[in-house]
């Protein structure tokens, strides 16, 4: 008989971009000032810079502006690289429906058998949030290619993990494994959050991992 893994037996194995990248977005999402800076300066070091950019603006999507635009200022500071002159997110006149088609197909793919279900619930609390979930989030930001889905989605079980967001975090370790996140990298994902996520909440999410790992 087959022994189902548990997250203590899972091995992690993620690269010191990605685990750089993860622990970034955690502390964007309620790291303290020197965390931040700590978590840039390692980005810096570490990771390429287009992906450190990308994980900063799809974070004010999971910690909101403020925190996202404190994190780009630092980040400014701390890499030396100035804002393109011009971005493809700043095209809403002509990409509305690009996102939408691009939204629709990524957040199927996260979801995967739930997303017709995930639709009428989103859309059962209010229709404009399930427009701008698709639109907004999968489309627009989620969608842009210069960060690969699964680091995306890594960095995003990371926020839910340091703002214990149960729900969130259930659906986004399940969306992680849909688009081909490996346990492994999962479980880097949980350690590279030590010392910044609360211990005691960082032992619920591993247990519930355990779970979603069992429904797979």
């Amino acid at each position: 008989m087959t022994q189902r893994r548990t997250p203590t037996a899972i091995v992690s194995d993620i690269d010191d971009a990605t685990a750089a990248l993860v622990r970034l977005s955690g502390a964007i999402a309620g790291g303290s000032e020197p965390q931040l800076r700590k978590a840039i300066a390692r980005c810096v070091a570490v990771a390429p810079a287009e992906w450190t950019e990308e994980a900063l603006l799809q974070s004010y999507l999971f910690a909101g502006f403020p925190r996202a635009l404190n994190a780009m200022r630092e980040w400014r500071k701390a890499s030396g690289i100035k804002a393109p002159p011009h971005d493809e997110g700043a095209e809403h006149e002509t990409r509305a429906g690009q996102w939408r088609a691009e939204g629709e197909e990524t957040c199927a793919q996260v979801y995967g058998e739930m997303y017709d279900k995930l639709r009428v619930n989103i859309s059962e609390l209010h229709p404009a949030l399930d427009a701008w979930m698709v639109v907004e989030g999968y489309g627009k930001v989620l969608s842009r290619p210069a960060l690969d889905i699964v680091r995306r989605e890594l960095c995003i079980v990371a926020v839910c993990a340091v703002a214990k967001q149960d729900r969130q975090l259930q659906s986004h370790l399940h969306g992680a494994l849909n688009v081909g996140a490996t346990p492994g990298q999962i479980a880097g994902t949980f350690a590279a959050l030590d010392g910044l996520a609360d211990p005691e909440y960082l032992a619920r999410a591993r247990a519930m991992f355990g779970k979603v790992l069992g429904k797979q």
